[in-house]
């Protein structure tokens, strides 16, 4: 589709610069909000209405954290293609819900090997589920916008006050091919670190 509607928004983002503004011009213009741990909380002490993912994947955020968005009601809210009705049967069939935009930032992997943490601590610091649903969200621009940082966050309500809460192919794409250079860089940053250690 070229003009995508925006009425449901998963965020999850470590800086949480610009964040509650962003949140708060989706919500005024009835976008439901879903959200994670640390961002929830921010969003929510704003006074916004906003759905924790546990609530959206009925389980609770496990292993301190490490497993909180990899779960079929977020992936596959994520993965649909809007534009073929048997992903959309399926999506019904099994009570998922499709997701229009995907706000995520990832955690800071650099300042984390800056604090000088051992092997383990900054291991802790390399975000899983971030990235999955970058990815997962970059693939299918052709039925969701992803964010993959801030400071796309006025171009994006730019986007949606020119078009009713609506954002072009274009965009869309735009972003997809800024979130894999992201992801991208996220990866050979952890590699590079990785490989620069002697033993685990």
């Amino acid at each position: 589709m070229d003009l995508l509607p925006i009425r449901r928004a998963l965020l999850s983002a470590t800086d949480k610069g610009g964040l509650v503004e962003f949140a708060g011009f989706l919500a005024e213009n009835g976008v439901e909000l879903v959200s994670t741990g640390g961002t929830y909380k921010t969003l929510e002490a704003a006074g916004l209405t906003v759905t924790p993912v546990s609530r959206v994947t009925g389980f609770p955020e496990i292993l301190g954290g490490r497993v909180k968005t990899l779960h079929p009601h977020i992936h596959g809210g994520i993965l649909a293609d809007k534009d073929d009705p048997a992903h959309m049967d399926t999506l019904k069939e099994l009570g998922i819900v499709p997701f229009d935009l995907i706000c995520v930032n990832l955690y800071d992997f650099a300042s984390a090997v800056a604090k000088g943490l051992d092997l383990r601590g900054a291991v802790e610091e390399i975000d899983i589920g971030g990235p999955c649903m970058l990815r997962a969200s970059a693939k299918n621009f052709h039925s969701v916008l992803v964010l993959p940082s801030p400071t796309h966050y006025a171009r994006a309500m730019e986007e949606m006050r020119a078009n009713a809460m609506g954002v072009t192919l274009d965009f869309r794409r735009e972003m997809a091919a800024l979130t894999f250079d992201a992801t991208s860089k996220y990866d050979r940053m952890i590699s590079d670190y990785l490989s620069g250690t002697a033993k685990a």
